[in-house]
């Protein structure tokens, strides 16, 4: 587990976080239900006319009938077209609106989430990591998050190394952002989203799975990790570290870096994890 190694590997234990959103705002105005009153108009008063006596009726002679008009008859007028519905706007998938969305959909600070989240190819890359995962691989060039800026520590004690401390306090800052994301809202526009996602996968993996059952899979490879107590002893073969438990060492790549956010950090993002793919289940395909 070089330093190069761990920068690139960083996401994929996060990849809940790279579930896409946005959110649309709909206003929708409703009739009231009051209805006006209506207006009365008053009747006028009506008088009795006087009565007089009849008057002689004055003759008038018969006059030429009217000639009759022929009427030419006309073309028949052609029915207007039926109007033309105008097609959706499309959903915008771009990297902007889409960075954009996830920002707003967390109660954290806005500019920390901005650091923390990529520029580019989200959406390809939140497809990537999730299909990789469920594999039980690392997807190292699809990230969704910055790596952090602290190097990887170990120190050495009674002639063996053992991963400070400090390497898990690292990650601290990223859980944090994972638990300030909305859990509804992350399912809801990942349902808005879906389609999109699907067509996605469908390009590199199976094309008549559903991308929900790949992201079941990915969250549970991450709840599978076991938790082990703390200090950790590792050592290195002079390209990267490696834990010394063959046990932890013969985990998969995911689930070894989900080892390394710590304890107390693990903890938290499984019960993320947990909280989110109770959501799936119950929404199933929808």
């Amino acid at each position: 587990m070089s330093e190069s190694s761990e920068k690139k590997s960083l996401g994929p234990h996060f990849i809940i976080v790279g579930i896409l959103l946005i959110v649309i705002l709909a206003v929708v105005f409703w009739p009231s239900d009051e209805e006006p009153e209506p207006v009365i108009t008053p009747e006028p008063e009506v008088t009795e006319p006087e009565v007089t006596a009849p008057e002689e009726p004055e003759v008038f002679e018969p006059t030429q009938p009217a000639p009759t008009v022929e009427l030419e008859e006309k073309d028949e007028v052609e029915p207007l077209p039926e109007p033309v519905e105008p097609d959706p706007e499309p959903l915008d998938t771009s990297d902007p609106a889409v960075k954009a969305s996830l920002i707003e959909s967390s109660s954290a600070d806005k500019e920390v989430v901005n650091r923390m989240l990529v520029n580019e190819g989200l959406i390809q890359r939140f497809v990537v990591s999730v299909a990789n995962l469920a594999n039980d691989e690392m997807a190292p060039n699809h990230q969704l998050l910055t790596p952090p800026e602290q190097n990887f520590r170990v120190y050495s004690q009674a002639g063996k190394q053992w991963i400070d401390a400090a390497s898990y306090k690292r990650y601290t800052p990223y859980v944090d952002m994972l638990e300030s994301f909305n859990n509804e809202a992350l399912l809801n526009i990942y349902g808005v989203y879906k389609d999109d996602i699907q067509a996605k996968y469908s390009e590199i993996g199976n094309p008549d799975q559903d991308f929900n059952s790949v992201l079941l899979d990915a969250i549970d490879q991450l709840l599978d990790t076991p938790e082990v107590p703390v200090p950790v002893e590792v050592y290195t073969d002079s390209v990267a570290y490696k834990y010394a438990d063959d046990r932890l060492e013969n985990l998969n790549e995911p689930q070894k870096q989900l080892l390394r956010t710590g304890p107390d950090n693990m903890r938290r993002i499984k019960a993320k994890l947990r909280e989110l793919k109770a959501l799936v289940e119950e929404r199933g395909s929808n």
